[in-house]
């Protein structure tokens, strides 16, 4: 079982998908990771030798922002908005959609759910 920040990787996976259940690594990051580790895409994570978990676990120790660094740093961005009132910060605050998208009807993921409101009329 290859342990990789903090993560059981699923040994029955090639290591090109093993490597995306960890925080900050998609397809592309985790195909250069294992191009500079020279490891095949197609191995399973449990034929992987120990030099070769050893090679990628470098890499991305030393390399790559994953994990709780990441969540950390995207959490103080999202404070930083937040403290500086900007158009972001303040939808981040109100709790409602931050990239432009409409909330007359939609946006419920954001919203919450749907509250009825006593007596309204159509």
């Amino acid at each position: 079982m290859a342990r990789i920040a903090g993560i059981d990787l699923p040994p029955a996976k090639r290591v090109e998908i093993a490597l995306t259940y960890i925080f900050g690594i998609g397809r592309p990051k985790a195909q250069s990771i294992l191009d500079r580790a020279k490891v095949d895409y197609g191995t399973k994570t449990r034929d992987l030798t120990e030099d070769e978990v050893s090679r990628i676990r470098r890499i991305i120790n030393g390399e790559e922002i994953v994990e709780g660094d990441l969540r950390k740093n995207i959490s103080l961005d999202i404070k930083r908005l937040m403290d500086i009132s900007c158009y972001r910060g303040i939808r981040h605050r109100k709790g409602l959609p931050v990239h432009g998208q409409r909330t007359h009807t939609n946006a419920r993921t954001r919203k919450g759910k749907r509250r009825a409101i006593a007596g309204k009329k159509k």
